[in-house]
């Protein structure tokens, strides 16, 4: 049975956080979910993970998200994401090597923390997988539209998330849901899916609140880290992406691994947005690969990028 707790941060809003494994495991992993979703979109992983043994698990709740409290809306930025993840690790993982995998908002988190915290960041981190998602915000995403028809649906789904950004913390009343459901599967998945993943996937957008599920949007369509990235050093690290993917199609899985010495991209025919349950054999496959190779890191290597990280002129500022 996983450890269950509720973690306040430091502004007051308290996180949904479950953890698996023994706490002075070889390394931790930490799951980091899509925006409107929870950490409940990598179960298959997470039991992957579990069978392999010493390892330490940790899935949250972002603010706003699933079980978590309601996050202010000057607050909903993936900034503060980035600066919750990094309270998490202190809280949760304060030693030892660190892999850290994020789906959509998930991997958008992770390069803000490796943004403001980056000697954290050089001195922990000693893996990565990225699914699905992009450091370049909207640039590339055109919904598997038309281009004339793309922008036409970006200018509505942009007023529409400022509506929901001030319609405060209720959340999507249960009866919209099915409604919802041929547009969640349309802009979320590929050609295959089972009715278990999409299932899933309307139920964590029902737990996302009206006022993260609109104020995130700004932040994540301006977001730009690709020189965030180039400044990580050479880490075990995978790119993962559908080729049907509406959201974060397969430009910016490769703008990212252009950006990362001698990272692994790979891409699935057929799959959308919603990778980690579409293909999850494959995406925990990568996982515990990663966690392997990870497990390995020597506190050594992890000064040493470090010590990178602030020749290059980076602080804890930054």
């Amino acid at each position: 049975m996983p450890d269950r707790s509720e973690f306040e941060l430091s502004d007051g809003v308290r996180l949904h956080v479950r953890a698996w494994g023994p706490p002075r495991a070889g390394v931790t992993v930490v799951l980091l979910h899509g925006w409107c979703q929870d950490r409940r979109s990598w179960r298959y992983q997470i039991r992957s993970l579990r069978e392999r043994g010493d390892v330490r698990i940790i899935a949250y709740d972002a603010r706003g998200h699933g079980r978590s409290g309601a996050t202010r809306l000057t607050s909903a930025t993936l900034g503060q994401l980035g600066n919750d993840l990094a309270e998490v690790l202190r809280h949760y993982a304060p030693a030892g090597p660190v892999l850290l995998a994020g789906h959509s908002m998930g991997g958008m988190t992770i390069m803000e923390y490796a943004h403001a915290h980056p000697i954290d960041f050089a001195e922990r981190v000693a893996g990565l997988l990225f699914v699905s998602t992009t450091a370049e915000g909207t640039a590339h995403t055109r919904y598997g539209l038309p281009p004339r028809l793309a922008t036409l649906m970006r200018a509505g789904e942009t007023l529409g998330a400022g509506v929901l950004a001030r319609s405060g913390p209720w959340r999507p009343h249960r009866a919209v849901l099915p409604a919802l459901r041929p547009a969640l599967r349309w802009l979320l998945f590929g050609d295959q899916y089972d009715d278990d993943a999409l299932l899933v996937t309307m139920r964590s957008v029902g737990r996302a609140s009206l006022r993260s599920i609109g104020g995130f949007r700004s932040s994540i369509g301006t977001q730009q880290r690709l020189a965030t990235l180039a400044t990580l050093g050479d880490l075990p690290a995978a790119v993962l992406v559908g080729d049907r993917d509406r959201l974060t199609p397969p430009p910016c899985a490769r703008s990212i691994a252009e950006a990362l010495p001698g990272i692994g991209l790979t891409v699935f025919p057929g799959a959308g947005h919603m990778l980690l349950l579409e293909r999850h054999a494959e995406v925990s496959a990568a996982l515990v690969e990663i966690t392997d190779r990870a497990a390995g890191s020597t506190p050594a290597e992890r000064r040493r990028r470090a010590r990178r990280a602030r020749r290059a002129g980076y602080d804890q500022a930054a």
